[in-house]
């Protein structure tokens, strides 16, 4: 195919001109990627800030095919080569750099993770990050270890994948059909309903969700809601003054699609079911309606979002992303269990506004305004040089300067503490550090159970007979609860227990049902499942009507530094209240400011956590 293809002018209604500037697009971008900042930090607030990466969707849509019916109302044709390379220009040197310096700190700091992340660089580069972490099943949003620093860039490629293709629809869509903009406005939205029927196809509640968030077929939705905005609603035609009551709609509009963005960003989380089976579709449409007010520049939503502090983020907000993650992950402390305080994280939010500041300045900007990737490196280079020769520069730099030392520092210690282990895409599963009884100086080293071990059935010797099984306890767990077998035995003669590394409440009931055909089912049963990732209320209340309201249960709530830890608990919580065969115990309360007894992950436990949990367990059982 041609680097260039024709259109018919006529379906393209828009007057002649120059492309204006929309200071409300950059307002958008500002608040998108500081909410996506602040879901990265864990800010109670910004539970769903991980929506902010469907608003730059969106936004890109709408600007995308805003600028390619622009060139073509121009100048007939839209020169595809031209536009691919301008997308390069824009976003290829600030993400080279950022993944040399990336790599640069973990090959001085921590060699072992470098190595583990090359997979991660290279799809990086090719813009392919979403699809080699779904091949790999890398999750967003349930990992053990050190997160990748590069696991952000998968919104990117998804982006990347969209200009690429973009252009090329249009084409096939106009070269065949020859379509008026209201019909290929609805090819679009056709488009939007078959990605989104993608995504509730592939969402499974039972499983992590992080293959339709990464899909580029489960994605799209935001980006053709964007793009069929730019045909019904082309920026051209809304530079000129709308009506009195025009602009009141249009603020009315924007400003109910700003409070629907608002309140789920607040108020959702990245497990919810409703997300995933119309919720994300709902945000792009009230991300659209914001945009369609913030194009116009006479309406008070355009004039707020233009806010010129907010411009300034904004027109920044790309380096920001792609700094913030490197920046968390790269400083965040060595045990998972602690967090970075809230101090420290506003440090580092201005140090990344500020090291995106300089990116903008010294590393994308000289490649937006040259032709060539050649000159736009000179530059580069000449910018940089006359900054650093002026004495005022370095006098107001001397501050940033120190900054930046304490920053590389800093990354530079943080990695060094951590243990080498693997963390990049190329690794398919974390090995979970088991505890059995070792003393404090063995921790390091590879527990050496039995294979058995992974796949524990413990059957004391002092229940002989099938009748006595089925009257006594039965424990079902992952590997918190395989820790705390042997001392749990010790207490509890008799009982069963079935635990297993990886273990999920999903699997729990085919377990119940193998262990009841095999009359080992006893008449109380413990629960301890939760450590490996989240689950529905409609996966425990199957569960639990399976146990049957004739059993007494035992569920016992997580402690797992991991962003699930909140929601397990609180179904694990609202089982106890809804049934009166059910009891929960609070082991996440119970072990608060019990550092001692818990291992490096913050999850499993030493000797004396896998006493006081077995106790707790015996004497809830007791009682």
């Amino acid at each position: 195919m041609e680097a260039t293809y024709r259109l018919n002018k006529s379906h393209v209604n828009i007057e002649d001109g120059k492309r204006r500037y929309m200071p409300g697009l950059d307002g958008i971008r500002a608040l998108a990627v500081l909410v996506v900042v602040a879901y990265h930090f864990g800010w109670r607030g910004a539970s769903g800030g991980l929506l902010g990466v469907n608003v730059f969707f969106v936004l890109s849509g709408y600007l995308i095919m805003d600028l390619l019916v622009e060139e073509y109302r121009s100048k007939g044709r839209i020169d595809l080569k031209r536009f691919w390379f301008r997308r390069a220009r824009r976003l290829l040197p600030a993400l080279l750099l950022m993944l040399l310096v990336v790599s640069v700190i973990l090959f001085i700091s921590d060699s072992s993770r470098f190595v583990s992340i090359q997979g991660d660089i290279w799809a990086a580069i090719m813009y392919m990050s979403n699809w080699y972490f779904i091949y790999h099943d890398v999750s967003y949003f349930e990992s053990f270890g050190p997160a990748s620093p590069l696991g952000h860039l998968w919104s990117l490629a998804v982006e990347e994948q969209f200009y690429l293709l973009l252009p090329l629809l249009l084409f096939g869509i106009i070269r065949f059909t020859n379509p008026t903009c209201g019909k290929l406005a609805l090819y679009l939205l056709i488009g939007a309903a078959v990605s989104f029927g993608t995504m509730v196809l592939l969402y499974d509640p039972n499983t992590d969700p992080s293959r339709v968030y990464y899909g580029t077929d489960t994605r799209a939705f935001g980006f053709l809601i964007g793009a069929a905005l730019a045909l019904a609603w082309p920026s051209r035609i809304l530079a000129t003054p709308l009506s009195r009551k025009g602009t009141v709609a249009l603020d009315v509009v924007g400003a109910m699609g700003g409070a629907i963005v608002a309140y789920m960003i607040v108020f959702t989380g990245e497990y919810d079911e409703w997300l995933y089976r119309g919720g994300m579709v709902v945000l792009s449409v009230a991300a659209a309606l914001v945009i369609a007010a913030a194009v116009s520049p006479f309406t008070t939503v355009s004039k707020l979002l233009a806010w010129k502090p907010l411009r300034w983020v904004g027109q920044r907000s790309y380096g920001i992303y792609l700094l913030h993650y490197p920046i968390i992950v790269l400083t965040a402390p060595a045990n998972p269990n602690m967090k970075a305080g809230f101090f420290l994280q506003l440090v580092l939010l201005v140090v990344m506004i500020w090291l995106a500041a300089l990116s903008y300045k010294f590393v994308e900007s000289p490649f937006i305004e040259s032709s060539t990737l050649i000159e736009g490196w000179k530059r580069s280079k000449i910018e940089l040089r006359k900054r650093v020769n002026q004495t005022a520069f370095i006098r107001r730099r001397r501050l940033s300067v120190l900054l930046s030392i304490g920053m590389i520092v800093l990354l530079c210690v943080s990695c060094a503490q951590r243990e080498s282990e693997t963390t990049g895409a190329s690794s398919k599963e974390v090995k979970q550090e088991m505890i059995q009884g070792e003393t404090t100086d063995k921790l390091k080293e590879e527990p050496k159970e039995e294979p058995e071990l992974h796949e524990l059935l413990i059957q004391s010797q002092d229940v002989q007979t099938p009748s006595l099984l089925s009257d006594g306890v039965t424990a079902i767990g992952d590997s918190v609860l395989l820790g705390v077998a042997p001392e749990l035995e010790k207490l509890v003669p008799g009982i069963i227990i079935d635990a297993k590394v990886s273990r999920q409440m999903k699997d729990a009931l085919a377990i119940v049902q193998q262990l009841e055909s095999e009359n080992r089912l006893g008449k109380c049963v413990i629960v301890e499942l939760g450590t490996n990732g989240p689950f529905t209320s409609d996966t425990l209340t199957n569960l639990l009507d399976t146990l049957g309201a004739e059993r007494q249960i035992i569920l016992i709530n997580t402690r797992v530094p991991r962003n699930w830890q909140d929601k397990v608990n609180q179904e694990l919580s609202r089982a106890g209240e809804e049934r009166s065969n059910v009891k929960v115990i609070d082991w996440y309360s119970y072990s608060a400011n019990q550092s001692g007894w818990l291992t490096k992950d913050g999850i499993h436990l030493q000797p004396e956590g896998a006493k006081a949990y077995a106790s707790l367990v015996a004497e809830t059982i007791s009682n």
